[in-house]
């Protein structure tokens, strides 16, 4: 089970990777940052690399290559300048609009062979083994 389980998540990463990043010059990783940004909006570099199973190391060299793209910005909290807030550009939000709509089709694709009640009954379970693993 575990096998499919990773087989599945890296056959969805290089689909993705190959038919939907690859012409903006994103790794899966960097989609992850941007879209956790584009979700929350002002996300702080420690809880980012949480959210996307990443070091703190790879959020910041990932950071310095989406700045260089203009798609993110990074600001000092106010109150504790040790805190960095990372921020989506206008582009960023711009690209994100473009990207999304594109990922979600490629997953619609990947789950296509399964009826409705079969994507929510494997979604529920993989919810079950997210619980477990934490």
């Amino acid at each position: 089970m575990v096998t499919s389980i990773y087989k599945v998540a890296q056959g969805l990463r290089n689909k993705m990777e190959r038919e939907v990043l690859a012409e903006h010059g994103l790794s899966w990783t960097a989609f992850s940052m941007l879209y956790d940004l584009w979700i929350w909006e002002s996300v702080e570099t420690k809880r980012l690399a949480e959210l996307t199973g990443v070091s703190k190391a790879t959020v910041s060299n990932i950071t310095k290559t989406l700045e260089r793209k203009r798609l993110l910005v990074r600001e000092t909290d106010a109150r504790d300048r040790r805190i960095t807030h990372l921020l989506l550009t206008d582009a960023g939000k711009d690209l994100m609009r473009e990207l999304y709509p594109r990922f979600h089709q490629g997953e619609k694709e990947i789950a296509s062979g399964l009826t409705g009640d079969e994507q929510r009954l494997v979604a529920s379970l993989m919810r079950r083994v997210i619980v477990n693993m934490e």
